[in-house]
């Protein structure tokens, strides 16, 4: 009989999810947990709210995901949206639904929720050791026999790596848990930010620091060729460019600044309107305010800290009148609005990092027990495994679904 039938490391929403599975089915379960305390990345995400999940559908849920989303169909259909209400809600969290699908704690606090998956393992009596630092798997002829732990070993049968990866290394995501599979032969597939801010050349978006947009559409260019866009809210930072939609189309520049492509986004600061339709509104304003100076008109157009930034990249005399101005200056104002033109010079990073992409490559990893295909006895949940997805609850959904899955598939040593 091994000391423990499972033993988890890491105490992160994959984790713990993963070891209260496990507990269910009746095994004794160790967490081994680095940082001082369990859930610490959890209770950052969301700003501290905590996006729970998503109410899409699986077959829409799965096309936010990369690179390959179809690999968690199966985790999926076992453990979903539905199930981690459901638990939530039996431990005292109420969910509220927001725009996007975006389901969070009615309280507002992502503490309530780490608070709720603690009281589950607790019940399930899952052992929680904090300070713990694994430095080694123990394999016999290919099977995992148990574990090293601050110079310790422990004996198990059944090892789940949800270790995290490496953004907000403050919180003990520092890539551990690749180091630990790469030991053990498995590879690990280009390890990178994602869902992170990104630094501009130049200084406008430094003069428009703080200055949030809403419903605008991005598109990102890589050596002229459009890559990707999106739409919605985004903000100007002290270093460039942030806020949903610049997390999102981060993936894409990530991954064409590491071909050291020259890449750009453009902000359409009015998408709602083709070229016509913004040129006959402006048209109509100029002359419905022919008199009036033409950095007074721009407030029709513009939030009034943009207005300087715009001028002064145009060119234009803000004192002229607006009867006043040429159609050729009427096409640039027209064209800038449409194309506020961005050099990306680097991505932020790790430290910034929602989430990270890449990891363990899922074609070693079996899709039906997160189990490895390399070492009996191994699993993978959560952000360890080469998946990551857009914001909006994802990537938390993820690693509920492996962590489950991954706890469901040990097998106690009496089995």
């Amino acid at each position: 009989m091994s000391n423990y039938d499972v033993i988890v490391i890491g105490a992160g929403p994959a984790g713990l999810l993963a070891a209260g599975r496990a507990a269910e089915r009746g095994s004794k379960v160790l967490v081994l947990e680095k940082k001082e305390q369990p859930g610490r990345k959890l209770l950052i995400t969301g700003k501290g709210r905590c996006n729970i999940t998503n109410n899409a559908p699986i077959g829409d849920f799965i096309t936010h995901v990369f690179p390959k989303g179809r690999f968690l169909r199966n985790a999926f259909s076992q453990f979903f949206s539905t199930e981690i209400i459901e638990l939530l809600q039996k431990y005292g969290v109420e969910v509220i639904l927001e725009r996007g699908g975006r389901y969070f704690p009615a309280g507002n606090k992502a503490a309530d929720v780490l608070k709720a998956l603690l009281a589950w393992v607790k019940e399930l009596k899952v052992e929680i050791r904090c300070d713990k630092r694994v430095e080694e798997l123990l394999l016999e002829n290919g099977k995992i026999i148990g574990l090293k732990v601050n110079g310790k070993e422990i004996k198990t049968t059944n090892i789940i790596l949800a270790t995290g990866g490496k953004s907000y290394p403050a919180t003990g995501s520092t890539g551990d848990g690749y180091e630990l599979a790469g030991k053990v032969g498995h590879k690990t597939e280009n390890v990178r930010p994602a869902l992170v801010p990104l630094e501009t050349a130049g200084n406008t978006a430094q003069k428009l620091q703080g200055l949030n947009l809403k419903n605008v559409k991005a598109v990102v260019w890589s050596n002229g060729k459009k890559m990707g866009e999106a739409f919605g809210e985004m903000i100007f930072t002290h270093f460039g460019l942030s806020g949903p939609i610049i997390l999102t189309l981060s993936r894409i520049v990530v991954d064409e600044l590491q071909k050291k492509n020259k890449v750009e986004i453009t902000v359409d600061l009015k998408p709602a309107l083709d070229d016509q339709k913004l040129d006959n509104r402006l048209l109509r304003d100029l002359n419905e305010h022919g008199k009036k100076r033409l950095g007074n008109i721009f407030r029709n157009w513009l939030p009034s800290s943009m207005i300087p930034v715009f001028i002064e990249t145009l060119g234009l005399d803000p004192d002229k009148e607006c009867h006043q101005v040429s159609s050729q200056e009427r096409k640039q104002i027209r064209v800038l609005l449409k194309n506020l033109r961005f050099s990306i010079v680097k991505n932020r990073s790790f430290k910034e990092a929602i989430i990270t992409a890449g990891g363990i490559p899922t074609n070693e990893i079996s899709p039906k027990t997160m189990e490895s295909k390399l070492v009996k006895g191994l699993y993978f949940a959560g952000e360890i495994i080469d998946l990551d997805a857009e914001t909006g609850g994802y990537n938390l959904q993820i690693a509920y679904s492996t962590g489950w899955l991954a706890g469901n598939s040990c097998m106690r040593a009496s089995d």
